[in-house]
């Protein structure tokens, strides 16, 4: 099946087959295409692995790949860097940034970090490399409730960035934790009216939800997960019709692993588009493209940070 056909702005032919030369340059730089599942569809379908934070993170240690291709957002791509520091790491539009690692600025969690000096902190991996550096744990959605369980009874924890994951590992664990007042825009958004009047329409349906999501909605949810344990759930259960409380690119894997049953993405207040991450979508077929042909945009991360960040990180890998 032919490519994607876009009128590129300064190539000397009107027309490049994206999909087939993102194929040949990464060949021949023996390079990785590495993505997240909330990646628009025509990125997942030419990735090598698609994958949540956790599994990703795990891949860019495994890789013999020279060259890693990032699409997801930049602190995924700083981890890889931060996992891989010989390596060359591309991220296709550096803009493609995290309310949540922006609503965690580093000089204010220094403060928070310094003010609870005796606590442990676990620090979500949706954070910049310069939080890392100053956390004690790293941890994603999928291994956050076992990371916190293994540590000691009476030693205190700082949770952050995402208040919510903070509350629902909270629940979980009955560890009480001095957490960050952070939040993801897009679960943020999801409404419990919306999603009760989705539900009214779709009696059958299962509710599936990310922890990052307000527990007004979470009460609501048969199921509560990482995007992969959400996938998992959905591709397991004998029910044949879901709500789905994530960023809607989880839907398209959902989809292919399960193309008889029906995924509905939740929607925010009045039933708006705001399943989407504003910034998972600044990359685009076309930049990927760009991307691997110029070798831009690179990762860099000075030594002293690099080596700061990948301790915390490692501790995660091990405790996983």
């Amino acid at each position: 099946m032919p490519g994607v056909l876009i009128p590129p702005e300064h190539a000397s032919s009107p027309l490049i087959d994206y999909e087939a030369e993102i194929a040949r340059l990464k060949r021949e730089m023996n390079a990785v295409i590495l993505a997240h599942y909330y990646q628009d569809s025509e990125i997942q379908d030419l990735a090598d692995f698609v994958g949540d934070s956790l599994q990703l993170s795990q891949q860019a240690v495994a890789t013999h790949a020279d060259v890693i291709v990032f699409c997801g957002v930049v602190f995924m791509a700083e981890t890889a860097k931060i996992l891989n520091p010989g390596k060359l790491v591309l991220l296709p539009d550096l803009r493609a940034g995290c309310s949540l690692a922006d609503g965690c600025p580093a000089p204010l969690y220094r403060a928070f970090r310094e003010r609870y000096a005796d606590h442990v902190a676990v620090t979500y991996i949706n954070s910049s490399a310069e939080v890392k550096a100053m956390s004690d744990i790293i941890c994603t959605s999928s291994n956050a409730e076992k990371i916190i369980r293994q540590i000691p009874e009476d030693q205190p924890i700082l949770f952050a960035p995402d208040r919510h994951l903070g509350a629902y590992l909270e629940k979980k664990t009955g560890r009480q934790m001095r957490l960050w007042q952070g939040s993801c825009l897009v679960h943020e958004l999801f409404n419990e009216r919306s999603l009760l009047k989705l539900k009214l329409e779709h009696p059958s349906a299962l509710v599936l939800a990310h922890p990052e999501c307000d527990e007004r909605v979470l009460r609501h949810a048969d199921y509560i997960g990482s995007t992969t344990g959400i996938l998992k759930f959905a591709t397991e259960n004998t029910a044949t019709e879901f709500i789905v409380a994530t960023e809607a690119g989880i839907l398209h894997q959902m989809q292919r692993a399960s193309p008889a049953k029906t995924f509905i993405a939740a929607p925010g207040e009045g039933g708006c588009a705001c399943n989407l991450c504003p910034h998972m979508r600044h990359n685009t077929l076309e930049k990927l493209y760009l991307c691997i042909k110029t070798r831009q945009p690179e990762i860099t991360l000075e030594k002293e940070l690099r080596e700061a960040a990948l301790r915390p990180i490692e501790r995660m890998l091990a405790m996983s």
